[in-house]
Formats: structure tokens, C-alpha cells, sequence
């Protein structure tokens, strides 16, 4: 589960993207995505990394975290054209159903709780 401090539910349906296979895959061919969904980067360390939506079919929203979890910087992409470039310190990326940015109220500089169990 992803959690605000709150305790409020941002996502239920979690897939983590760790190896480079899955982190240059991410995305790319799927249909589209739940509205619960989020797929979670684990980068190695923390750094600025390109993120593009070749071969992505639907539009997406993106959070990018530092090491304490908490937000950098967010970003909705568009089909195809989107590239974007994340923070500086960035050692997470979230990558969710358009529109969750501003229906869950997101903001940076909240802290998020990424939960494996």
C-alpha cells in the first residue's frame, strides 16, 4: 500500500520496478491501468533520471521522492510525447493513473508511506 501520513490510501495495488529490465520496461505495452495502481522505482541511489512515455498508451501521474520519502516534484505525462526529468536526490518514482496527483491533494514536500506487505 502507498499511505499519506494521514493514513489515507493512495494506492492498493503496488508492483515494484527494481532491476533494470523492469525499470526500462516500466509501463511500456500495457493497456492501461487501474485506478489503485502504482508502479514504484527503486533507483540504486539518489539521482536524476529521464523518464519518457514511449510505447506508453494512456497518460500518467508521477511522484518523485528522496530518500526520506518524501516529494520532490510532481508531474502528469501524455501518451507517447511525455519526457520528463526528475529532481536532483530522487531515489523513488511513482508512477500512477492520471489524475491521482489532484485527487489525492498531493503536494511537495508531504511525506508518503510505501508499505511491501
Amino acid at each position: 500500500m502507498i499511505l499519506k501520513p494521514s493514513g489515507k490510501l493512495i494506492a492498493s495495488d503496488i508492483e515494484f520496478a527494481e532491476g533494470l529490465i523492469s525499470q526500462s520496461k516500466g509501463l511500456m505495452f500495457r493497456k492501461g491501468i487501474a485506478e489503485r495502481y502504482a508502479l514504484v522505482f527503486i533507483l540504486s541511489a539518489p539521482r536524476s533520471v529521464s523518464v519518457h512515455m514511449l510505447f506508453v498508451f494512456f497518460p500518467i501521474d508521477i511522484i518523485f521522492l528522496d530518500s526520506d520519502k518524501k516529494i520532490l516534484a510532481l508531474k502528469t505525462l501524455k501518451p507517447w510525447i511525455g519526457l520528463t526529468r526528475s529532481p536532483q536526490r530522487t531515489k523513488y518514482i511513482i508512477e500512477m493513473h492520471s489524475g491521482s496527483i489532484e485527487r489525492h491533494k498531493l503536494c511537495p514536500g508531504d511525506s508518503i508511506k510505501i508499505d511491501r506487505s
